[in-house]
């Protein structure tokens, strides 16, 4: 049975996407070629049923066997991984894991929590699944919370890094854990990497190609934009339509989006109070300096 010695456990919008993208390309590294299996984390599925839904979401909860067979194309890589930003969301995620993978090893990538929610927020706004302003979806996550809706549509509450990491670092030992800031991978990408490389027993000298990014744009007119996505009826109807129609869809769908806003002050403001505990105490445990977040 071939299961994973690593595991990127989130956060989301934090770069796992990327990262996943670098450590695929090492030649000892081996990456499940389904990024976020939720294996650990069957809460998406079983208790978050409520909220927009997006096509990765429809299927059920995977198996033992659909996880190993995600590893079945292993041949003498040394690091085998999967990725899932769950994993750092759901409480109950670190000790499935530890008492399936005592000895895995375990990577977090972690961004300043208020920039991270707004860009879960224009990820969502982006593809058509969010419908408020920024303000308004803040105001409604307790609703949406009781509501049961799924953690990428709960823009504040994944940003509590302490209250979920602390779990990891309660069963799991230290050496076992590196995290990493998303501006250390940002401003120093082959840095980072050379570091997991160690950390994962690697070649550190392995040169990935690093022009990749995942970057969200946000749409110019939300109608459009909701028209055009992937959720909309238009969507279902584009494998009918003739070829003459698709591309110029695609061309009119990308001419609408525009460079990511910036977070509005006031929002960055209330959060920043929101979480002002929660960075103080991440900050000793982790050991990094954490005060630009707070300003």
């Amino acid at each position: 049975m071939t299961l994973p010695n690593f595991i990127l456990i989130g956060a989301a919008k934090c770069g796992t996407t990327s990262l996943c993208h670098y450590l695929d390309q090492h030649p000892q590294i081996y990456m499940s070629p389904e990024k976020e299996p939720r294996f650990f984390a069957p809460e998406f599925y079983t208790e978050c049923s409520n909220g927009p839904v997006r096509k990765g979401s429809l299927r059920p909860r995977m198996d033992i066997a659909e996880y190993e067979a995600l590893f079945d194309g292993v041949t003498n890589e040394k690091a085998l991984g999967e990725a899932s930003t769950e994993y750092i969301f759901f409480p109950e995620a670190p000790a499935r894991i530890k008492n399936m993978l005592p000895d895995v090893k375990l990577i977090a990538i972690l961004r300043d929590p208020c920039d991270r929610a707004f860009s879960a927020y224009c990820y969502q706004l982006r593809d058509g699944v969010e419908s408020t302003t920024f303000e308004e979806a803040l105001e409604s996550e307790e609703r949406r919370i009781h509501e049961h809706w799924r953690p990428g549509w709960l823009y504040k509450k994944a940003g509590f890094y302490f209250e979920q990491l602390h779990k990891y670092y309660e069963i799991f030992e230290p050496e076992q854990l590196k995290i990493y800031l998303y501006e250390d991978l940002a401003q120093q990408p082959l840095k980072v990497l050379r570091d997991i490389c160690i950390f994962l027993d690697v070649d550190p000298n392995f040169t990935p190609d690093l022009s990749r990014k995942n970057v969200s744009a946000v749409p110019q007119n939300l109608f459009l934009n909701k028209l055009l996505s992937s959720q909309s009826p238009v969507s279902f109807m584009k494998p009918y339509l003739p070829g003459s129609l698709k591309s110029p869809l695609r061309q009119l769908k990308m001419q609408n989006r525009v460079s990511k806003p910036n977070i509005p002050s006031s929002c960055r403001k209330q959060l920043i109070e929101i979480y002002r505990e929660d960075i103080l105490k991440l900050q000793d445990l982790i050991r990094r300096d954490l005060s630009s977040w707070m300003s």
